[in-house]
């Protein structure tokens, strides 16, 4: 058995290639080519496997060395930072310290998502994107009138009446690629059976359905409903020592699902009498932010025990039937699949 260390860059790739018994069998360094790689591989022919860390450029190494059969695994770049510390630091020492932790099974692995929900997942993050740039927009505009102290466009100067056109045209813009990109993926999600058994879940609209379908790609790489709601960032971290507890806010963890499920709990809470009561009662005792996290959090569980057990949602919150049910209506079918 081969491993390789695969230190990536935009314009370069160095790799390390180490026997099962460490002992090095090759090093080189090559341009970002698909056939110069391959041809490196296909030099060292045999049981391989590979990593290389996350970076933004790995979706084409994946689609060019899986299908040679190599065994590419994707390190989880913080991680191995932290247990890799070198003083020297090079490309050619960092592919063959992979290789090394790979060999002895060491490292720590990022999900590597799958090919069919690649493109999809990337685009709705465009789309979160285009969002954040409509929403800075219109508080451009807002802070320009209090800067002027005015209430009306047509009060500002010239000039700063120029900005503001500039601005709503390209809020106008942003507008129109937001709705492309979900006429896009609606026909590609809306109709499969887990973006339907999500949409009847308290505060899970069409967007947050594809957000939590898209990056959780696939429900089974959490072996259980606690690992899937420390990945949603929905619990805190804690740091024990000297008989000293703190608990802090973490950003290990997956920032759109926390976004997405933080979303569902304002509208949960605010259309569901059940589920108002028990943040009401949370927010009595915690920071208003603390019990809608607490909201999100139930959401998440029933998300996960609905996607791994392949059920309709039970209308239930905290073991309390919902006295609201979600209405039959687009994007919800009158026959959610089975």
């Amino acid at each position: 058995m081969l491993h390789s260390g695969i230190d990536l860059h935009k314009r370069t790739v160095v790799l390390s290639t180490v026997d099962a018994v460490g002992a090095g069998v090759d090093e080189a360094e090559l341009p970002t080519s698909r056939a110069v790689v391959r041809a490196y591989f296909t030099a060292h022919p045999g049981p391989h496997r590979a990593v290389v860390e996350s970076t933004a450029t790995w979706y084409w190494l994946r689609d060019l060395l899986v299908p040679m059969g190599i065994d590419l695994r994707l390190g989880h770049s913080k991680y191995i930072k932290a247990i890799s510390y070198a003083k020297v630091k090079t490309d050619a020492i960092d592919a063959h310290t992979l290789a090394q932790l790979l060999r002895s099974d060491l490292i720590p692995e990022g999900h590597m998502i799958s090919a069919a929900h690649r493109e999809e997942r990337d685009l709705l993050r465009a789309r979160l994107r285009l969002v954040s740039q409509q929403v800075r927009c219109r508080l451009v505009v807002e802070g320009l009138l209090a800067q002027y102290n005015v209430a009306s466009v047509a009060a500002l100067p010239p000039l700063v009446q120029l900005r503001v056109d500039l601005l709503t045209q390209q809020r106008t813009l942003l507008t129109a690629h937001v709705k492309q990109i979900e006429k896009e993926l609606a026909p590609r999600l809306v109709p499969t059976p887990d973006a339907q058994r999500l949409l009847y879940i308290p505060g899970i609209g069409k967007i947050a359905a594809f957000t939590v379908l898209l990056e959780i790609d696939t429900i089974t790489r959490f072996p259980t409903v606690k690992d899937f709601v420390s990945y949603c960032r929905l619990v805190p971290s804690a740091k024990n020592s000297g008989g000293k507890t703190r608990q802090q806010r973490s950003k290990d963890g997956n920032k759109y699902l926390k976004l997405a499920f933080h979303h569902a709990a304002v509208r949960a809470i605010q259309y569901f009498p059940e589920i108002q009561r028990f943040y009401r009662s949370m927010a009595r005792r915690k920071p208003a932010a603390v019990a809608r996290a607490l909201v999100a959090k139930e959401l998440a569980r029933a998300v996960y025990f609905v996607l791994s057990r392949q059920e309709t949602f039970n209308g239930t919150f905290k073991e309390h039937t919902l006295s609201r049910t979600k209405t039959t209506k687009w994007p919800r079918l009158a026959n959610p699949p089975a």
